[in-house]
């Protein structure tokens, strides 16, 4: 099952190692990444496959959105299905 994750917050060191860590450890793998930087706003999208990862999707999004709450920034996560729903043209 894949999923997005999005960031989005004021630009620091070890946003995308924080986040990284944070999927490997709960063993979510990174299939695709974009960042860039946006007068000095860090903006990342992720998919991830969450089909080996132990916890539910509503457990991640929940940890995914504290993890973002203690680095400053912004972190949501939705299923790629709904994700692609919101976003057609």
């Amino acid at each position: 099952m894949n999923a997005i994750i999005t960031v989005v917050g004021s630009d620091k060191v070890g946003i995308i190692a924080r986040v990284s860590a944070f999927l490997a450890e709960r063993n979510i793998n990174i299939e695709d990444i974009s960042q860039t930087i946006l007068s000095g706003n860090f903006v990342m999208m992720m998919m991830v496959d969450l089909s080996s990862g132990a916890k539910p999707l509503e457990d991640v999004k929940r940890e995914l959105s504290a993890l973002g709450d203690t680095m400053g920034v912004s972190i949501s996560l939705m299923h790629e299905k709904v994700f692609s729903a919101m976003h057609r043209i």
